[in-house]
């Protein structure tokens, strides 16, 4: 019992005993869930009267432990200390559990104390590509392209603002009241948006986009169906001879899966500067420096935006320069750049097809402030932008790049393009997936060739395209 326990034998997590209330019952039989053995959406409901005795005992926890000295001891020990102390509040508190309940309930309170509680299960599945946390009772997950509801849930919406508030402060941000939207990131890289009350109004809202720790390659997204093996080398051509590129595409069509595997192809002597909200791109070059933005602190100042990165990183000396995503005033920033010599550079931005990629960059310059005619936009598009690639996100969870586009030129105020390869439907099979090959337009010699045949890739580009035809 925890009266017999002195602080020595606890360890120094111990604080005092806990408060054994005169009216508890003598004994509690509590429905707990199954562990959650790899599918977060197939577990049994757990009932309200678990939720209610888990919150009892972490509330007695919380009497009894020093959390600060938790904090400071190595995993294993805080879960060690933590069990015997959960342990000795279900005796006095005479809680009927199994072993496999009451191991469970351990592991769930471990959790909540040393880990980000009811997620940990989620993030530790590989198969899962977003987790989508709508206030404290709906978590859904996206895996295999597919939506779906899981039984997992926070005891209240304060658990969840509060580990909320466990990750964004993990690297030195915050969300409250007065900051009420935060972008961050997890410790191995996993994208991290919150927004909170009052913005949220049925509580905190989490997303996750996990991060893969098996960085994705071109091969891979040929095995994946994403591009054919002659479209694969037209894109590792485009990559290794320095055009700049822009990837399109929407929400979770694969743009950053896309830009990691393109850099691949960059040579291993050049100097890289990456520019993100939040870091996650998984260069694997020696000369990288990456960059991040910052909000402001609590008074309003300090704040770092993507077109300080961008501006500051013309004068680091930059072979490459990589933007996670564009989506402002610094898309004339990176035109700049693209536009100066710094070719090979690569971007990702929101957009639909080619065409809207191209508008978006013009209207997110002209919404910058940049009171340029709308033709000198225009032509500064088409000076600094060789290529876009369309990456889609399908009907059937798929996803595909469905357009290599090549950026030619001006006729009038107009841009002109070409279609390199494009993604053709055919259809669908009987389980509902879509059926469609990648074809080439016919294009023989694209406008890159010259630099193509600068780096003694011309003749791989021309076989490339002659397979895509075929």
């Amino acid at each position: 019992m925890f009266g017999k326990r002195s602080e020595t034998d606890a360890g120094p997590a111990l604080k005092a005993p806990p408060k054994v209330e005169a009216d508890v019952p003598k004994a509690v039989a509590v429905a707990t869930p199954a562990r959650n053995t790899g599918s977060g959406a197939q577990r049994n409901e757990p009932s309200e009267e678990y939720y209610d005795t888990k919150s009892t005992i972490f509330n007695a926890l919380f009497e009894t432990i020093d959390v600060t000295a938790l904090a400071g001891m190595q995993s294993d020990k805080a879960r060690e200390e933590i069990r015997l102390i959960v342990d000795e509040i279900i005796a006095i508190r005479n809680v009927r559990l199994s072993v496999a309940e009451q191991n469970q309930l351990i592991v769930e309170i471990c959790d909540d104390i040393l880990g980000y509680g009811p997620l940990e299960p989620l993030l530790a599945r590989d198969d899962i590509a977003d987790i989508m946390v709508n206030g404290a009772k709906h978590v859904f997950i996206e895996t295999e392209g597919k939506m779906q509801k899981t039984n997992i849930r926070f005891r209240d919406n304060q658990q969840l603002m509060n580990i909320c508030q466990r990750i964004v402060s993990q690297v030195g941000r915050r969300v409250d009241e007065s900051s009420p939207i935060c972008d961050a990131r997890l410790l191995d890289g996993s994208r991290v948006n919150v927004i909170a009350p009052p913005l949220s109004i049925d509580g905190p809202a989490l997303t996750i986009r996990k991060f893969k720790k098996d960085k994705l390659r071109l091969d891979d997204l040929v095995n994946f169906g994403s591009i054919s093996p002659a479209g694969a080398q037209v894109l590792q051509i485009i990559g290794a001879c320095q055009c700049n590129i822009v990837i399109s595409g929407g929400t979770g069509s694969g743009k950053t899966t896309l830009l990691n595997a393109l850099t691949g192809f960059i040579h291993p002597d050049e100097r890289i500067i990456t520019c993100e909200d939040a870091a996650e791109l998984q260069l694997q070059q020696p000369h990288v420096v990456r960059l991040e933005t910052r909000p402001p602190n609590l008074e309003g100042k300090g704040k770092v935006t993507m077109a300080d990165l961008v501006k500051n990183c013309l004068r680091m000396r930059p072979e490459r320069i990589i933007v996670g995503e564009v989506r402002g005033p610094e898309a004339f920033d990176l035109l700049q750049a693209m536009n100066t010599g710094h070719d090979g550079s690569m971007g990702t931005l929101h957009a639909n097809s080619p065409r809207e990629a191209l508008s978006r960059l013009e209207s997110m310059i002209t919404m910058g402030g940049f009171s340029l005619p709308a033709k000198t936009i225009r032509e500064m598009i088409v000076g600094s932008v060789d290529v876009i690639i369309q990456a889609t996100r399908l009907r059937d969870g798929s996803r595909r790049i469905t357009r290599i586009t090549e950026v030619i030129g001006m006729e009038g105020d107009i841009i002109v393009t070409q279609d390199l390869i494009v993604y053709e439907m055919d259809g669908e099979d009987a389980q509902g997936n879509i059926i469609g090959e990648h074809k080439s337009t016919g294009i023989a010699r694209p406008a890159f060739w010259d630099r193509a045949r600068y780096f003694n890739l011309e003749k791989d580009l021309a076989e490339a395209l002659d397979a895509a035809g075929s």
